[in-house]
């Protein structure tokens, strides 16, 4: 614990410390202090948390913890903008400690170079006064919302997806809400949105990440109080026309599981992993094909693709604007997205209005992106439409790129 600070740091924080009306009164020395000996603990070091991180160290945050155990790639660059080219491959977590240590050697910087699980969320988030959530799944705001209202830490909660996103503070200083409470039940596996399926403006979901590097100093230095706080979510939205809207939430339910009157929620069932995470939000069921309804990207090219090639009709089922940025540039190809091969309830007939020489008799193979919703529409070929000799492609487009043409556009 510091009472004091340095030459050096009166001059980094001066412009802050001199601002009016923000710190209740409180001694602007004293206001600063209280970022100098806080400390928080970042759930993930993508698009949110890159703002996010660079404001809070920027501004004087004692120590920051990151959990991350992705790398680097070309794709994040465009809105994780504490990372760079040359840090390609490096983790997430090791790029930001050096952004943060070079940007402010005040800073005290761990790196957790894992995936946060009911395993490790009580010993990674016990050291730190508050939670910052930056990612994108409902598993980890679960857990990490049950596990914070369990040690009696303050989460800041945000997400982004798009050109949208939104915030908000939960457990604050233990009076809730919690997650829980705003969300009782998960959203259904198939309403929940992510940066690599549906794409996001880096600018917007920096904005986000923002406006949580915002609230966390709020929060570190006590501008929030039990008597002032009201639990809210600012929802923001980039296009057409920008807006910010603040909405009041409720306060903490009494018959929350989690933080209510009568708690269910306990760290033994969690570390037992008797509160199972992934069962209880969910996931797409992509076990849906056995072995031999797969083929690799190479038994594609020689069975199917290169001549004399087995005649087949080939479906590509990623959304149409995926598909406009990188496909096999033939009109061979089909693009039908997999709602919309949904919604046709296997009549096959609307089918063959997109692909004229199909029938049930024909060998078709199905790519997506990564070989997720291409099992679920081989499974929806054979099942609905009676199409038996449907194959999907391990890996889907990405996997045809990596092993076999490296020359399509990966994005």
């Amino acid at each position: 614990m510091s009472d004091s600070l340095t030459n050096e740091e009166f001059s980094r924080y001066g412009r802050q410390m001199i601002v009016q009306g923000i710190s209740n009164n409180r001694d602007p020395i004293e206001h600063q202090l209280l970022l100098k000996n806080s400390k928080i603990c970042v759930i993930g070091a993508g698009g949110l948390a890159a703002p996010c991180l660079s404001y809070l160290a920027g501004a004087g945050v004692g120590e920051i913890g990151i959990i991350d155990d992705d790398v680097v790639e070309t794709s994040n660059l465009h809105r994780q903008i504490i990372h760079s080219t040359s840090k390609k491959g490096e983790l997430k977590c090791d790029s930001a400690k050096k952004f943060i240590n070079d940007l402010n050697p005040h800073v005290q910087v761990n790196t957790h170079p894992v995936r946060l699980t009911n395993d490790n969320a009580f010993e990674i988030f016990a050291p730190y006064d508050v939670i910052l959530d930056c990612t994108d799944t409902p598993m980890t705001r679960y857990l990490a919302s049950d596990v914070a209202v369990l040690l009696g830490k303050t989460l800041v909660s945000a997400s982004g997806v798009n050109t949208e996103g939104q915030l908000t503070i939960l457990n604050f200083e233990n009076i809730g809400p919690c997650y829980r409470c705003f969300h009782p039940k998960p959203p259904p596996p198939n309403t929940v949105s992510s940066c690599s399926m549906n794409g996001v403006i880096g600018a917007c979901i920096g904005l986000v990440g923002i406006m949580q590097a915002v609230e966390t100093l709020k929060v570190l230095q006590k501008v929030y109080t039990k008597d002032n706080f009201e639990p809210f979510m600012l929802q923001y939205s980039g296009y057409m026309d920008q807006s910010l809207r603040r909405f009041r939430m409720r306060k903490r339910r009494h018959d929350c599981v989690s933080c209510g009157d009568s708690p269910e929620i306990t760290r033994e069932k969690i570390e037992s992993y008797e509160i199972n995470y992934m069962s209880f939000c969910g996931s797409r069921d992509y076990d849906v094909v056995d072995s031999m309804e797969r083929i690799t990207p190479a038994e594609f090219k020689e069975k199917y693709w290169s001549a004399p090639a087995k005649e087949c009709v080939v479906i590509d089922v990623r959304p149409q604007a995926h598909y406009k940025i990188s496909n096999f540039n033939t009109d061979t190809v089909k693009n039908i997205p997999l709602a919309t091969l949904t919604s046709m309830k296997g009549d096959i007939g609307k089918l063959k209005e997109v692909v004229p020489e199909i029938n049930e008799d024909s060998n078709v193979v199905v790519f997506c992106r990564y070989g997720n919703d291409s099992r679920l529409a081989t499974r929806e070929l054979k099942d609905k439409f009676g199409i038996q000799n449907t194959k999907d492609v391990i890996g889907g487009f990405f996997a045809y790129i990596d092993q076999v043409d490296p020359s399509i556009p990966k994005y």
